[in-house]
């Protein structure tokens, strides 16, 4: 029962207290740069939630059943890329196939998910906290959720943005960075929520 409830914990705190777009400050590209339309935004979160969630996974196996046995646990990094360019390869092939609009709408945001940090960091963080299969898995769609939650929120805001009145020096990217801080300080109340 113990280990349920923990397992609901880390993805409660993976979406709202630990948020790796507004807490950790990771997978900052995509979320300033796909997040003008909503449309966009959810078409961007679903496809890093299942990259995340399968880069998780399989950076597990890659870490606990190839590099540590073969000794070579230092090449984490260069693995992991490996398996999150891959799994992005195929996001890209599934997405030209079966939704070419939103492929378009993506555009080059789609491939720079290979070099999405927050990819990256989530199945470090993984690894370092020493989670087990499960927990790797939760950890991994909870930060991806929360990536969506976050770039879906902030593109509905800047939508409502685009029919507001702003003042010319702050209209454009300037209130988008001030939006995207003002969100950060919100999330922020969320930090005692879980210890």
């Amino acid at each position: 029962m113990d280990y349920i409830l923990g397992i609901f914990l880390l993805l409660l705190s993976s979406i709202l207290v630990n948020n790796f777009v507004l807490s950790r400050f990771l997978g900052i590209c995509p979320f300033l740069g796909v997040s003008s339309q909503v449309t966009t935004a959810t078409g961007m979160g679903l496809a890093v939630t299942f990259v995340m969630g399968l880069a998780s996974v399989i950076t597990y196996l890659v870490q606990y059943f190839v590099l540590v046995p073969l000794g070579i646990p230092y090449m984490q990094t260069l693995a992991f890329i490996l398996v999150i360019a891959a799994l992005v390869q195929f996001v890209e092939m599934v997405l030209m196939k079966s939704s070419p609009t939103l492929h378009q709408a993506l555009g080059v945001y789609l491939p720079l998910i290979t070099t999405n940090c927050a990819v990256l960091g989530v199945a470090i963080i993984n690894i370092e906290e020493q989670y087990d299969l499960l927990q790797t898995f939760v950890h991994g769609i909870g930060a991806a959720l929360g990536f969506m939650l976050a770039i879906v929120l902030f593109a509905g805001i800047r939508e409502r943005l685009e029919t507001s009145p702003i003042g010319k020096a702050f209209s454009g990217f300037p209130i988008g960075l001030i939006t995207a801080g003002l969100m950060s300080i919100a999330f922020l109340g969320f930090q005692g929520l879980i210890k």
